[in-house]
């Protein structure tokens, strides 16, 4: 893999983070402000999130199929969450997790298979 192959990578794992504190973050960091103040604070932060995954996926579609590169965004995704949820949000991770984790490795496996 080269660069160009690894940079759509980075900036969805980037963007999956700011897009992962602007869904959930508020749940833990806002829980006691307005709705409307969680709303507003989480949009600024969605900012951040498509300023990379637009780039991203312009970058990936040079070298990815579009269903490629929604997988890779999704386990992505699960993979960001995952962490946010046990570092951030104090949740324990279940063994269903593990189970879920494999089901995308096959979505993968099905999606990069064939030419």
């Amino acid at each position: 893999m080269n660069t160009a192959t690894i940079s759509p990578i980075v900036l969805l794992f980037l963007s999956n983070i700011f897009m992962t504190f602007a869904w959930y973050g508020h749940l833990k960091s806002l829980k006691d402000s307005a709705i409307w103040v969680a709303v507003f604070i989480s949009w600024g932060i969605a900012f951040f999130e498509y300023a990379l995954q637009v780039p991203a996926n312009r970058i990936g579609i040079n070298h990815y199929t579009l269903p490629q590169l929604k997988i890779i965004q999704e386990v992505i995704t699960m993979v960001v969450f995952a962490g946010f949820s046990v570092l951030y949000m104090k949740q324990s991770l279940k063994l269903d997790y593990l189970w879920a984790g494999l089901c995308l490795l096959g979505a993968v496996y099905f999606i990069f298979r064939s030419p």
